[in-house]
Parts: structure tokens; sequence; C-alpha cells
């Protein structure tokens, strides 16, 4: 029923319009909870939504953090998390295995202190932290720790530096690896690897020592096929040498006679009949007189040269001499330089090499003279190349410059005279020192500390075999317990200096020789 003017008693008009109003507003209200109720719906609705997504999200949660511990409980790596301070917050079961631990329980109460506790080199720690802190991650970091038991072994670790919004460090998070077995193969191969190189380089030592020990026996089997060529030849030499000497003494007495008695013939016959004054001045018989005598004379000193040589070549070969015996060591350099003396006097464009004998007062050496000999003979001949080189190289400058001069005149040149120094003395009354000095063109020290290698030569391919020097120093020190030293610089000259022991038996123990 609607209210109306009509049904409202006298004096109610007011309340119709009350009514009416009132009517109007009940309306409009119901309009706004209706609006109120719909938009309550959505709202429920939403939540709803957010609720099962929530719900959703919930899940995939903790399908996530079950799928995550069961990686960080079964994986075959060690992980972790410590704080900067060196705690561990963290550990798998697979660390505490690694380390020796029951549990991660027992590890992270007993292991509080990772750079004492764990790392056999606590600086390790150190260098690890450092890498985190400049870099924020370390790789393959290798370390040797303890395990619980005291016995160590090697780890690789891979960690990174976790750090909040602000850069803040919280802590440190990663993986480790127990690489004790590849450790162990890696130093298994080194050793290996370091023993086949001993082995190989002892078979080198031996190929090369056998190859020395060959060229040496070549070398001896050489000097004594020489030795004895060179005795063989002066014993032959020798005995008409000696029936020459012997006889010039008479046929010089025999002359001396006749001239004598000639002269008495000229005395008392001064005036000879026409067929012996013409057969007189047919040989110029004057002139006979004169020269006869000198011949004679210059005979005995060619043949007196031929002995000495003979008697220089037996002193140099001493074939017969395989022990050690008192030898006069000026004798035998002296019985060198008549061997090489052709080398030494001037020859075509090569002037003659000086040679000043510096000679100390020296008693007599016991030694394998022969062997000694030999040492003699390769250095002065090495000297003699040096200075050949040398003098060489000037001429060549000299034609370069179109200065050509002769060689033979470097005394009036400003070059040295190429010289050879001989100087022998005593040292401390028990030692002998030998110096063979010239003054070539000197060796740099890469080629001094080389000098006595087998087969190492500075000479042109086939002038030189590199056995010489080391032949002789293999003499001077094992046959005679000596030194043999070379002391040299670029155009400083050489010095070869020998020191052997006056006696065989003597020792160089305790003494430093200058």
């Amino acid at each position: 029923m609607f209210v109306s003017n009509e049904s409202l008693p006298p004096g109610s008009a007011n309340w119709v319009k009350y009514c009416k109003k009132l009517e109007k507003s009940l309306v409009l209200r119901t309009k706004q909870l209706t609006r109120a109720n719909q938009e309550l719906a959505e709202r429920i609705a939403v939540s709803e939504a957010v609720c099962m997504e929530n719900q959703r999200l919930e899940e995939a949660l903790l399908q996530a953090q079950e799928k995550y511990r069961s990686i960080f409980e079964n994986a075959v790596e060690g992980i972790f998390q410590t704080t900067p301070e060196g705690c561990y917050l963290s550990a798998n079961p697979t660390l505490a295995r690694i380390y020796g631990y029951e549990s991660p329980k027992a590890l992270l109460e007993k292991l509080t202190d990772i750079e004492c506790q764990l790392y056999v080199e606590p600086e390790r720690r150190q260098q690890f932290i450092e890498q985190l802190r400049s870099q924020d991650s370390v790789s393959e970091f290798e370390s040797q720790v303890y395990r619980q038991d005291g016995s160590i072994i090697w780890i690789s670790e891979s960690a990174r530096a976790v750090r909040d919004s602000l850069g803040n460090l919280l802590y440190y998070e990663g993986f480790v690896t127990d690489v004790t077995k590849r450790k162990q193969s890696e130093a298994s191969l080194r050793k290996s690897q370091m023993q086949f190189k001993k082995q190989a380089e002892e078979l080198q030592l031996a190929l090369q020592k056998l190859q020395q020990t060959q060229s040496q026996l070549l070398q001896t089997e050489k000097m004594s096929s020489l030795g004895q060529l060179v005795a063989g030849i002066a014993h032959e030499i020798n005995n008409p040498v000696n029936f020459m000497c012997g006889n010039l003494l008479h046929a010089r007495q025999y002359a001396e006679d006749l001239l004598e008695l000639f002269q008495l013939y000229a005395k008392h016959y001064p005036q000879p009949v026409p067929e012996i004054q013409a057969a007189a001045e047919a040989i110029d018989l004057d002139f006979i007189i004169k020269d006869f005598p000198q011949t004679l004379s210059s005979m005995q000193i060619g043949a007196d040269r031929v002995h000495q040589i003979v008697q220089s070549l037996r002193n140099f070969s001493r074939i017969d001499e395989a022990q050690t015996k008192p030898v006069d060591i000026h004798q035998g350099i002296d019985s060198t330089l008549l061997i090489l003396h052709n080398r030494l006097k001037a020859r075509g464009t090569y002037p003659t090499i000086a040679v000043l004998k510096e000679y100390g007062d020296l008693p007599l050496v016991e030694c394998y003279a022969s062997l000694l000999n030999q040492v003699f003979m390769n250095l002065l001949s090495n000297a003699i190349d040096a200075l050949e080189q040398e003098i060489e190289k000037e001429d060549k400058g000299a034609e370069n410059s179109s200065q050509l001069s002769s060689l033979s005149q470097i005394p009036n040149s400003q070059g040295p005279i190429p010289t050879i120094r001989i100087r022998t003395d005593t040292i401390r009354n028990d030692w002998v020192v030998i110096s063979i000095i010239d003054n070539g063109p000197g060796m740099s020290d890469e080629v001094v500390r080389k000098i006595f290698e087998p087969f190492f030569t500075t000479k042109p391919i086939g002038k030189g075999t590199g056995l010489g020097l080391s032949i002789s120093h293999q003499i001077i020190v094992e046959k005679h317990g000596g030194t043999l030293r070379c002391i040299s610089a670029p155009q400083q000259g050489t010095k070869f200096v020998i020191e052997i022991p006056l006696r065989a038996s003597a020792t160089k123990s305790g003494v430093s020789w200058g």
C-alpha cells in the first residue's frame, strides 16, 4: 500500500512528503548496498585467487626447497657456507665425509676455526679470502688440509662472496672437491718424468763419454803411432848422423893436415912446373884453400843441427816411458818448440813469432813425459793458430783499406809483434806452474767456459777436431792430479796455466791457487 494525501488523515500532508523522501533514500541506499555487495564479491573472488596463487607458490617453494635440500644432501662435492671470520654456517654430508667427520653437525661443532684447524698452511686461507675480497669469486683454489684424524689431503675450492642489496658482505659459499688422488697421480707422474729425464741425461752423458773415450782412444792410438814413427825415424837417422858427425871431425883434421902439407910444398917449391901451375889455376886453388875449412865447418854445424833435431824427436816421443819418472820440464818444452820451429819462423806473409822463455829454477818433475809433451804441443799449436788468425785479420784489413803492407814487416808497423811467452815457476816448493801466453785475439767468456769440452772448437770445419784441449785437460787433471785453466778476454790475448805436483803422490787439498 502506498501512502498518499487521500489516505492520510487531515494534517498529515507533511508525512506524505517525508515518506516519499524516505522512499527515495531507501532506493538510493539499496543501490549503494548492491554495488558494495558486488565489489565485496569481486574482492572475495580476487582474494580467493590470491590465496590459491599463494598456496601454489608455497607448494612450489616447498618443492624447490626439497629439491635444493636433496641436492645439498646428496651432492658429490662438499658444499659450505662460512662467515668472513672463519666459522661454518652450513655444510653438507659430503663435506663432512671429505674432512673425516661423522656428520655435518659434528663438523659445525668441532671445526670452529677454519684457518688454524683446517689448513696445513694457514696463509693459504688468507690468500683464499684475499681473492674473494678482491674478485668476489675463487675458482679451483688448491690447498692441503687436515682431516679430523690428522691425515693430510688436497682439496680444490670454488666459492663466491654473498652480499646484501647495499653491498655488505654476508657470508661465503662454495664447493670443495677432494683432489688428493689427482695430486698423487701428478706427483707420481712428475717423479716418473724426473726419473726418465735423469735416465735420459745419464744415457746422453754415457753416450758422450763413450764418444769422447772412442775419440780419445783414436787420438791416443794416433799419437802412439806417431810417437813410434817419430822414434823409428829418429833411430834410423841417428846412426848415419852420428857417423857423419864422427867422420866430419876426422875429415876436418885430415883437411887441415893436407893444407899444412900443401903449404910446406908451396914454401919449399915456390915455382911449380907449368902443368901443376895450370891445374892450380883451373881449380882456383887459392879459393879452395880459403873456403874448404869453412865448408867443413858448415857441414859440422848442419850435422850438429840434425843431431839436435833427432834428439828432440826422441825426447818428445818417449814411447818407452809408460810410468812416471823425473823429467826436465824445460827440455820437453824446448823439444816441442824445436818441432814447431817451422811454424814459428817467418814464411810467406807470416812474420816470425817471437818466443820469450821466462824459465824459473825448476827441479826434476815426476810425470808422464810423453803425455806432458803432448799437452805442450796442443797449447803451443793453439797459440800459433790464434796468432796466425790475428795476422790474417790484419792482412785483410790492410787490403780492404788499400794499405796492404808485408806482414813480415810487423815489427815496423803499429801492431804488436806476435809473441808467445812461456813462464815456469814453483809454488810452495811442491808444485810447478807452467804458463803459456799469447797476445792474439783472445776469447769471449762463453768460449772460455766451453774450451775444455770434447768436440768444441772455434776453428773452421776440417781444421780442428775439438779434442786437443779436452785431452790436454784430462792428461793434466786425471793423469797428473793437477789443474789446467784458461784466462782470456777479447783483444786481451790468452793464457793457459798448468799446475802439477812435483811428485805424483802430491795433493792439492787445502791450497788456494791464484
